[in-house]
């Protein structure tokens, strides 16, 4: 254990000595159990989802791996904790990998919290969250950062730590926090433990892996997070219950799913309802989308797009995963039924359209949604995986936006390593068709791209509804709203291999309410 954990574990046990009786045992612990840090999601107006898990090590210098454990839960208007609004106590039980979810309700919108855990003699580190405004209040400011791709090896996270300056009301999070494969290319910046993972301990390590960085815990310590998958939290590429293109194929694909999913409901700040059936082995599927309202400023709706989709249409030799796919020499490509979303989401999502009141509707999805043609040569050639892949999807998607009248749409997006801004159009076989709202589709954490810049250049020639991109920074995206405009600034660091990098501002835009339009700000 470094000294600097050593301190902050011995001053929290310490710290226990002026601590209320609350009936846990009384558990000395030789280990940190609270190395994995703390975290909160899942937001309304009246409740939060408390989270923690405690860690291996620990766990086995105690020899408590296959044993319960109390976990003592506190929720404070302080800091100090002198004002208690509610505690409790959760039994972190091996079967869910020792995670601790605490659903707290009945609490106060628009309203900061304090919160930590406790077991035996030792106190978690103090998170700060927060409830969401009640509905329909009046909300004159909101301020989000969106994140997503954060291989292990490729970088450090000291994006994270310039996250926390950023005075955040949230995290949302649009995927890839992990990654199955063993390693990176070009070699790692940090190693990758653990090989290819499959198996429920294997996705259990590389979640612990990855929380064991400081500056990830720490944001997730200093405000909520909202939270949606990709492929990589199963397989790359994955497509609902075909596997992806990722080392070699398992015997049971579906096996290997529920143990992903499971992992990612033990590591995720998330509300167990949408994963009950599964979590007690009722169903292969879960729910993850869904949306939360900030007063009558915005909503907004976080996708699920792997999940329910029809499996990528033509990828080379009928082998699993994604290509780039001329769309007039694949058959299926354009067919009317091919869903992204699948039925059930596309039905919720229109509802939910119809019944928006917010000034600004956010949808936070994986993906690049306005169509990218790679092809600079006339030609066309359409990445398969993402909405180009689904354009009968999208124009569903597209129709319901205009029949609805939803009101300013701003679409956010992850999963390509780069960031690109522009127009969503009703028709992009039509270049000058009305466009219905704007799109910001961010960059990684420290994933890589392949791209260049002369090749970005060329491609937005061509793709004329996008009005910037970059692929070689790495950072994320912050986007405030008041009533009377949205602007989105995109925050790079300048060496993501560097700890302590730096981060600089890369470029800044606006749009205004009632103008489907985003310009440099």
């Amino acid at each position: 254990m470094h000294r600097r954990s050593i301190l902050r574990f011995a001053g929290a046990s310490a710290a226990l000595l002026g601590l209320p009786e609350l009936g846990w045992c009384r558990q000395a612990w030789s280990l940190d159990p609270f190395s994995l840090g703390v975290a909160s999601g899942s937001p309304t107006s009246d409740s939060i989802v408390l989270w923690t898990r405690l860690g291996t090590p620990a766990l086995e210098a105690a020899g408590l791996t296959a044993k319960p454990v109390a976990v003592t839960w506190q929720l404070a208007h302080d800091a100090q904790f002198s004002r208690l609004v509610a505690s409790g106590e959760v039994q972190a039980t091996a079967g869910l990998g020792h995670s601790v979810h605490a659903e707290v309700s009945g609490l106060e919108p628009a309203r900061a919290y304090f919160y930590r855990f406790m077991t035996g003699t030792t106190v978690s580190a103090t998170g700060r969250t927060r409830t969401l405004a009640a509905p329909g209040a009046d909300v004159k400011r909101l301020r989000l950062a969106y994140a997503s791709c954060q291989q292990w090896g490729a970088g450090f996270y000291s994006a994270y730590r310039h996250m926390l300056a950023e005075n955040l009301d949230f995290v949302l999070f649009l995927g890839d926090y992990i990654y199955e494969y063993p390693a990176s290319r070009p070699p790692e910046v940090r190693p990758t433990t653990g090989g290819w993972i499959t198996t429920l301990e294997g996705y259990r390590s590389r979640y612990a892996l990855h929380k064991s960085d400081p500056d990830l815990q720490a944001i997730h310590a200093a405000c909520p997070w909202i939270v949606t998958w990709d492929d990589h939290e199963v397989q790359n590429d994955y497509a609902a219950t075909n596997e992806g293109l990722s080392g070699t194929p398992v015997e049971d694909f579906m096996a290997r799913r529920r143990a992903a999913y499971q992992s990612f409901y033990e590591n995720m700040p998330v509300t167990r309802a949408g994963f009950d059936r599964l979590l007690s082995g009722q169903a292969d599927q879960v729910r993850v989308y869904g949306s939360v309202a900030f007063g009558r400023l915005a909503t907004l709706y976080t996708l699920d797009n792997r999940q329910h989709r029809d499996l990528q249409a033509c990828s080379p030799n009928q082998r699993p995963g994604s290509a780039r796919v001329d769309p007039t020499k694949c058959e299926s490509f354009n067919q009317p039924h091919r869903t992204l979303l699948g039925n059930a989401q596309e039905r919720w999502l229109e509802q939910q359209f119809a019944s928006a009141r917010g000034q600004w509707n956010l949808l936070g999805q994986q993906t690049l949604f306005g169509r990218r043609n790679f092809s600079t040569t006339g030609a066309q050639l359409l990445r398969n995986d993402g909405w180009d892949g689904y354009p009968a999807a999208r124009r569903r998607l597209t129709d319901s936006m205009q029949q609805t009248r939803l009101k300013n749409p701003v679409i956010l997006g992850g999963d390509i390593h780069e960031n690109w801004v522009g127009h969503v159009l009703s028709d992009y076989h039509n270049p000058d068709c009305e466009a219905l709202g704007v799109e910001f589709c961010g960059t990684s954490i420290t994933s890589l791209s392949s791209s260049t810049s002369a090749q970005l250049t060329k491609q937005l020639e061509v793709n004329p509804h996008f009005i910037f991109a970059d692929a070689a920074s790495r950072g994320y995206g912050v986007v405030e709203l008041t009533p009377t405009q949205l602007t989105t600034t995109l925050r790079a660091v300048k060496d993501a291999k560097d700890p302590k990098s730096d981060v600089f501002t890369l470029a800044k835009f606006a749009v205004e309410p009632g103008r489907a339009a985003v310009e440099p700000a």
